[in-house]
């Protein structure tokens, strides 16, 4: 039985959480982190790299210690420094630091003093009032825990596209093998590119469809099959994801995507239209009475109702189908487009591959340019730059510039934005660089009118580029800052600055939502991977996926540009 990289990540995050709380050295625990960011992220299965014989060890941030325990991990399903750790520490305490408030040395503090375990034990101590006489604890605390303990929903939390894509692409190859398939596709939320998803709806065209699902159900990585039939299947994979599959004749194939694809409301709204026009539209086909008048593809189901062909991403019934009937479709944004990325970081701060490295992934990749965008001096932990480390990366980056024919390294920072709206770095050493990304990476409870005060007075500052990652969220793991969006966004367009979509799979940030009102107010984009090291450049598809749901086009994106243009695009006054 193959181990899936999300359980790896898993043991990885858990045996860092739990050194945290032990309050073991920063540094390890970090390494940790990153590790199991970078396996449930990336597009390939660890252990089927180990079985080909590929040196893990050769992936960004992953030494031979980091490997020694991945590979254990494939081979034994376990990992011996987590089990250990569990002795020591109550493997239940690291859900305790997902609450607001509530970081390694509290966690520990309640552990050792109130002998608490798990989120009931917790609860109780917070009816009880114990919470509160603890040292460095107060009724405010008290009050964030019991909101937090209150508020959760246990099994609302839903699985990151980028690893739900993992975890299918082995079934989906399984599929393929079937005899008779002619077709298949991941539908559902999936195909409209939805950044986390519930669950998963696979559809196959097949002439015979007893094979493909005894090869669906017989999967090594089914945990519970929860139904089987002859056209429909459902299974719980290891990691708790359900997955439903569907088999149709090819006949049906395009009815039954569309079906399976579109929101309920966006699927209401183009049966509505179907009775209208005389026809009755489901996951069969199109029909006009009893005859069929179409439903091999999608585009015959469009045009049964007089529209032309919506992209998945669309599929929500908010404003699709009106902007369709006048011909106002936006030709989204496509990865193609992009000509550069403009956040991107090396080892001089928290990135794992050097200025070379990167420069020579990003222009495999066909891009014109990358802007380096280390951090700056505040974010002590991961050494951030200060002017005279800044400089001496400007000088390296002029160097290979040099060398450069048709790509250049842009001189950039990703400056800390404080808590007075202030940068935190002189103006002086802003001045050399060929843009600034300003983010917020502390101090993120502030109150809706100071946080949105704190990041217009950054904008404020005319060597301000962009504004990365807006509001700090962490999918799963850090709510979003509480902002007034729109009087941000309004603020960003007066002065000429622009916003980031993060494209890293756990910010993702602009959510999709507010890349709409971004382009409805005229804030152009950029679209960034925060690339901690050259594999992540291929995160760029993530935040492609996020723009389209935002109806983006290229002209929305300033790193559709080329650097020539975009010089002229970011000179603010």
């Amino acid at each position: 039985m193959s181990i899936q990289n999300i359980e790896i990540s898993a043991m990885l995050t858990q045996l860092a959480d739990l050194l945290e709380i032990e309050g073991e050295n920063p540094f390890r625990i970090r390494a940790y982190r990153n590790a199991a960011r970078l396996v449930e992220t990336l597009p390939r299965n660890v252990a089927a790299m180990i079985a080909a014989g590929e040196e893990l060890s050769k992936l960004p941030g992953i030494g031979e210690a980091l490997a020694t325990k991945i590979k254990e991990m494939v081979s034994t399903g376990h990992l011996q420094a987590l089990e250990k750790e569990e002795h020591r520490v109550p493997p239940t305490l690291s859900d305790l630091l997902k609450i607001p408030g509530l970081g390694p040395k509290r966690v520990h503090l309640i552990y050792e003093q109130l002998n608490i375990h798990t989120l009931a034990d917790l609860s109780k101590a917070v009816d009880a009032g114990k919470l509160r006489a603890l040292p460095g604890f107060g009724e405010k605390t008290e009050t964030m825990v019991r909101q937090y303990l209150q508020n959760r929903n246990p099994g609302a939390q839903r699985v990151l596209r980028a690893t739900v894509e993992q975890l299918v692409s082995p079934l989906l190859d399984r599929l393929k093998k079937a005899p008779g398939v002619k077709q298949i596709t991941v539908a559902g939320s999936y195909r409209r590119q939805m950044e986390t998803l519930g669950d998963v709806d696979l559809l196959v065209a097949a002439e015979d469809s007893d094979e493909v699902t005894r090869l669906f159900v017989e999967h090594d990585d089914v945990a519970k099959v929860l139904a089987r039939g002859k056209t429909k299947s459902s299974v719980t994979l290891r990691s708790g994801l359900q997955v439903d599959l569907r088999v149709v004749p090819e006949l049906s194939y395009g009815a039954a995507l569309h079906y399976f694809t579109g929101s309920k409301a966006h699927n209401i709204a183009i049966r509505t239209r179907g009775v209208q026009a005389g026809l009755k539209i489901n996951e069969y086909g199109v029909f006009r009475g009893t005859e069929r008048v179409g439903g091999r593809t999608e585009a015959e189901v469009f045009k049964a109702v007089g529209l032309p062909f919506i992209e998945p991403e669309l599929r929500e019934n908010q404003g699709e189908i009106e902007a369709a009937e006048k011909g106002l479709l936006p030709r989204l944004v496509n990865l193609p487009d992009i000509r550069g990325d403009l956040h991107s970081h090396t080892p001089a701060t928290d990135g794992r591959n050097d200025l070379q490295t990167l420069a020579q992934a990003a222009r495999e990749k066909g891009f014109e340019y990358l802007a380096i965008t280390d951090h700056s001096k505040r974010m002590t932990l991961v050494h951030g730059l200060n002017a005279t480390r800044l400089a001496r990366q400007v000088r390296d980056i002029d160097k290979l510039n040099a060398a450069f024919n048709g790509f250049r390294l842009l001189k950039s920072i990703e400056v800390d934005i404080l808590e007075d709206g202030s940068l935190d770095l002189s103006d002086d050493i802003l001045d050399e660089l060929d843009l600034v990304v300003a983010a917020i990476h502390s101090r993120f409870t502030l109150t809706r009118d100071k946080q949105t005060e704190r990041l217009i007075r950054a904008m404020d500052n005319p060597r301000v580029t962009i504004l990365a990652h807006p509001t700090g969220r962490l999918i799963n793991e850090r709510k979003p800052m509480d902002l007034d969006l729109e009087r941000l966004l309004k603020a960003a367009q007066e002065r000429g600055c622009f916003v980031e979509l993060d494209s890293q799979p756990t910010r993702l940030d602009l959510t999709d939502a507010a890349c709409r009102m971004a382009h409805d107010l005229g804030v152009k984009v950029s679209l960034s991977t925060d690339a901690h090291s050259a594999v992540e450049l291929d995160f760029m598809r993530h935040g492609i996926a996020q723009a389209r749901r935002g109806w983006l086009t290229a002209a929305d994106v300033i790193n559709t540009r080329t650097w020539k243009d975009l010089q002229r695009l970011i000179k603010r006054k």
